[in-house]
């Protein structure tokens, strides 16, 4: 869902350009896009949670699912090693968090993932 929003906001093509423009940056800036449709995936869960259509333990899915599939989980288990540098999609806790963000607010304007100096 967030990644479909990012499609119809340009935010897509717009990463892919500044990529092209920052080779050096591509993986910090694919972690932030990563982030951003985690947050709206978020505020999507917030809008079906208060229509009555998701439980408390299909958030609780939600939560263990974006923590699965960080890059330091998945590196982890495939190597033994992390190496936050080439993280592409960011870190368990970073997903978890911006994931909550979106939850916590409600509003996609809380999904500003480009702003912060930190992720």
């Amino acid at each position: 869902m967030g990644h479909h929003v990012q499609q119809q906001t340009g935010t897509s093509d717009d990463v892919r350009r500044l990529q092209q423009e920052n080779p050096d940056q591509a993986n910090q800036l694919s972690v932030r896009q990563e982030l951003q449709a985690d947050c709206y995936a978020g505020v999507w869960a917030n809008t079906v949670f208060r229509e009555g259509a998701l439980h408390e333990g299909d958030l609780e899915e939600a939560f263990t699912a974006s923590e699965a599939v960080g890059d330091d989980r998945l590196q982890r288990h495939a190597t033994g090693t992390i190496d936050p540098d080439s993280f592409t999609h960011g870190s368990s806790e970073q997903r978890r968090s911006w994931f909550n963000q979106g939850y916590e607010s409600g509003e996609a304007s809380a999904c500003d993932t480009y702003s912060p100096d930190e992720v």
